[in-house]
């Protein structure tokens, strides 16, 4: 099914405010993966977020530390689709197309991907909890 208005919140105006704040955290997220610190990156992050992708469930610990250890660098992270934002209380949901560049010791990967991303709200700041991709079929 082809949602016709992926970036429009089913929730109201009220949540105008909080699609957009969503919106930016994610673009702040980019671009502290980006970065390449794992601090920064982190700060985004609740303890217990995973990443579940073609290879299974890897938890905050690996890849921080993959991150930290400059095994795994990123030099582009660019949404190339309107993001697709849910809000569900404390809870929201964000799906969009996502293009990046990584290196994954030393060798370089280009990515073409969906990826929707689960967040919580915490003492005011949305955290990312679960972070999921999906290889993008070719257009």
């Amino acid at each position: 099914m082809v949602d016709n208005n992926p970036g429009a919140s089913p929730n109201g105006p009220e949540n105008d405010a909080a699609h957009a704040q969503l919106v930016a955290v994610a673009e702040d997220w980019s671009a502290a993966i980006v970065s390449n610190d794992a601090a920064r990156i982190a700060h985004f992050m609740t303890d217990e977020w995973v990443i579940v992708s073609e290879s299974g469930v890897s938890p905050r610990e690996h890849f921080l530390a993959v991150v930290e250890s400059g095994e795994l660098t990123h030099s582009a992270m660019d949404v190339v689709s309107e993001p697709r934002v849910r809000i569900y209380g404390d809870t929201a949901v964000l799906t969009a197309r996502v293009t990046n560049t990584a290196h994954h010791l030393g060798r370089r990967f280009d990515a073409d991907e969906w990826t929707t991303d689960v967040f919580v709200k915490r003492d005011g700041r949305w955290l990312c909890a679960l972070s999921h991709i999906t290889p993008a079929a070719p257009d």
